[in-house]
């Protein structure tokens, strides 16, 4: 991983819900479920309720959604 993206703190466990999430277990970001690219806590937009899953765009969030509908 290059130093410059990589993520500063520890990676956190959440929950996620309708419109909202909990924190499971702290930390400063989470993993894209698509590209495995860090998301900081304060950008984070995109998830999956159905498979708990975080997504650092709408295209990462759409690639999944094809690839679990086929």
């Amino acid at each position: 991983m290059d130093t410059a993206t990589a993520p500063v703190g520890s990676e956190a466990q959440l929950r996620y819900l309708d419109a909202d999430y909990q924190i499971v277990r702290a930390g400063s970001f989470v993993r894209c479920a698509v590209t495995g690219q860090p998301i900081p806590l304060d950008e984070l937009k995109y998830w999956s309720v159905k498979r708990q899953e975080a997504y650092v765009d709408a295209a990462a969030s759409l690639k999944r959604e094809i690839e679990c509908a086929g």
